[in-house]
Formats: C-alpha cells, sequence, structure tokens
C-alpha cells in the first residue's frame, strides 16, 4: 500500500482510538458527545477494514514461515496453499479500505428533482422528451421509487415541451446524477415521407431535492403570478386562476406550475422546485474551486454537453463519456437496461475517485 494513504489510514487510527478515550471518559456535554459518537460510528467500518488487512498479513507472515520450517512435507504444502490464497486476498481487502476512504458526496442520499425538456428539433424533440420522461418514470417504478409528476407542459401531439417530477427512494439522487446533460435522438419520425432520418434533443436536469432547511427563500425575493391554467394548443382547462408562475427575482430563476386545480397546492410545488434549482446553483458555486477536477469527471452534468445518442434505426444507445454502446435501445427505453448504463458511469466515477485519493 502507498506510503501516503498508509500515513493516513494511521491518523485514522490515532483518531478513532483518541475518540473512544474521550468517549469513555465521561465529561462531554450531549452535543459534544453526538458529535464524536457521529464521528467514531464514521471511523468505525473503515477501522474494522484495517484490522482485518494487519490480521490477514500477519497470518500471512506465519503461513509462510510454516511453509519454510516445517518437516513434515504435507503440513508445508498446506501453509504454502493456504498462504497462496490469503496472498490473493489482500488486494481486495486493499481496494475495500481505498473504496471506504473515498469523499461521500453527501447530496447521494436525497431524494431528486428530474426536469426534461424539448430541445432542437421541433415536434420530434418533444415527443423524444414525453420518451425520456416516461423511461425515468419506468425506471423509477423498477427501483420501487415514488415518481411524482410535478409539471407538464404538453404539445397536444403526444410531445412534451418540458416536463418536471420528484423522485423519492433510496439513492435516487446517487444513481440519476450522470444522467442530467443533452440527449440527442437519431431516426426516422412518423411525419417523414422520404424515410430521411433526422437527428433531435432534449436536455435533462436531475437536481437533489432541497429541504426548506437547506434554503432560505425570503417572501420579498419572490414575485408571485397567477393565472389561468391551459392546455395543449391553448384551451382552457380551468376557469380558475389555479395556474402559479413563481420569479426568484434575485436569480430570475422562474417556475411554473399548473397541474394541480388548487392555487395552494401549484405554489407548494412550484416553491420545492425553486428550491432545489437554487439548492443546485449553490452546490455548483460550492464546486467551482474544484473546475479542474470536474473537467476529468465522468461529464460535468452541464446541459449543453451532449452526453447519449439513441440511435433507433441501427437499435443502438451510446453514453460517450464513458464509450459505452449498446444495441438494446428498447430494453433502455423501457427502463430495464438502464442500469447497465449507470453501473458503468458510477464505476468509471469511482476509479476516478480512487485515482484522485492514490495520488
Amino acid at each position: 500500500m502507498e506510503a501516503g494513504l498508509q500515513s493516513r489510514l494511521q491518523q485514522l487510527l490515532r483518531r478513532h482510538a483518541e475518540i473512544a478515550a474521550l468517549l469513555a471518559g465521561g465529561g462531554l456535554d450531549s452535543a459534544e458527545f453526538a458529535k464524536l459518537s457521529r464521528e467514531y460510528s464514521e471511523l468505525d467500518p473503515i477501522v474494522a477494514e484495517v484490522n482485518a488487512l494487519e490480521a490477514a498479513r500477519t497470518e500471512l507472515v506465519s503461513l509462510m514461515e510454516v511453509a519454510q520450517t516445517a518437516e513434515e512435507p504435507d503440513l508445508r504444502g498446506l501453509a504454502e496453499e493456504e498462504a497462496r490464497c490469503l496472498r490473493e486476498r489482500l488486494p481486495d481487502l486493499e481496494q475495500k479500505i481505498k473504496l471506504s476512504l473515498l469523499p461521500k458526496d453527501a447530496d447521494d442520499e436525497r431524494n431528486a428533482i428530474l426536469e426534461v425538456r424539448a430541445g432542437t428539433g421541433g415536434e420530434e424533440a418533444a415527443l423524444f422528451a414525453a420518451e425520456l420522461f416516461r423511461m425515468y418514470q419506468r425506471y423509477a417504478a423498477l427501483h420501487g421509487w415514488r415518481f411524482e409528476v410535478l409539471d407538464v407542459s404538453e404539445t397536444g401531439l403526444g410531445g412534451f415541451k418540458e416536463a418536471s417530477a420528484s423522485i423519492a427512494g433510496s439513492n435516487v439522487f446517487a444513481r440519476l446524477k450522470f444522467e442530467s446533460g443533452v440527449h440527442r435522438v437519431q431516426r426516422v419520425p412518423e411525419t417523414e415521407a422520404g424515410g430521411r432520418i433526422h437527428t433531435s434533443a432534449a436536455t435533462v436536469a436531475v437536481l437533489p431535492e432541497a429541504e426548506e432547511v437547506d434554503v432560505r427563500i425570503d417572501e420579498k425575493d419572490l414575485r408571485i403570478d397567477v393565472f389561468r391554467a391551459s392546455g395543449p394548443g391553448g384551451q382552457s382547462v380551468n376557469t380558475t386562476d389555479s395556474a402559479v408562475r413563481i420569479t426568484h427575482l434575485p436569480t430570475g430563476l422562474v417556475v411554473i406550475q399548473q397541474d394541480e386545480k388548487s392555487q395552494h397546492k401549484n405554489k407548494a410545488r412550484a416553491l420545492r422546485v425553486l428550491r432545489s434549482r437554487l439548492y443546485e446553483m449553490e452546490r455548483q458555486a460550492r464546486d467551482s474551486a474544484r473546475a479542474a477536477e470536474r473537467k476529468s469527471q465522468v461529464g460535468s452534468g452541464d446541459r449543453s454537453e451532449r452526453i447519449r445518442t439513441y440511435n433507433f434505426p441501427q437499435g443502438r444507445v451510446t453514453d460517450h463519456r464513458v464509450n459505452l454502446t449498446l444495441y438494446k435501445i428498447d430494453k433502455i427505453m423501457s427502463g430495464e437496461a438502464l442500469d447497465e448504463i449507470i453501473d458503468v458511469l458510477l464505476a468509471e466515477d469511482r476509479a476516478r475517485r480512487l485515482a484522485a485519493v492514490e495520488a
């Protein structure tokens, strides 16, 4: 194991022992005790893995000694075989320790706000945006997540100009955070008489859902407009002013909600989306200091970045960040095979962060 990593582990072991002594010694107030207990619990798994590695190394030394000094051939052979098996296990034990040292994204366990918007390509882009939205809806169902549609702006021909949803469940943001970006589709539209392949796009944004305690919104910073909700093509679907448009004056962010018949519910939903967008802006501001590092990540998540192409004539989906191509577009669009792409993205991200730890 690298000297720098070994030194860091020794520091963690010393800190673990120090906290154990403080907790056992008493004299701490409740806040200090709770804080140290949390830190101790976070260090516990790492310490257990380090101890397991040290125990394996000690056992390996003993086995090698037996293999060299035992008089009975059978005993020497048995010790050599056990030493070989143990030697093969050591890299896995070291890898576990390195993985446990990776910095955790504090937002990974959060729920998420999903936003899908039609990009270039007119009605074909809107149809593709609707298909992407339903793909994530089916993917959420397969994972047992709750998918709550917040707002949908339809085109009247089955497409979505834009749509948003709240997705709640275990590790939602962790699995979906690399979906942000431009998704490109290549196919022959039903209205294309000449059979030519058209290219259009939709943008996806996945935001960690913020709680009220995460982002404080001052009422004086908001302009709230109410209006009558309308359906595809502009026809009225409501006879009351229930739709809500909230403008956050300091940033210029605008959120519109009109799916609910209740103005109060639409306002609450709009505030949820606004809060998450503001939280994402804060996240990006915090990350700006790591701009150079972000360039090497598995996609920056920037909406202007083309991350994936869905080619229907060839039945393939290509993720450009990891050069992965799968010829199972139907299963990906149904949500069944989307994990095959997400798992590769997460593995690539872990590998990058491991390299940073080892540097």
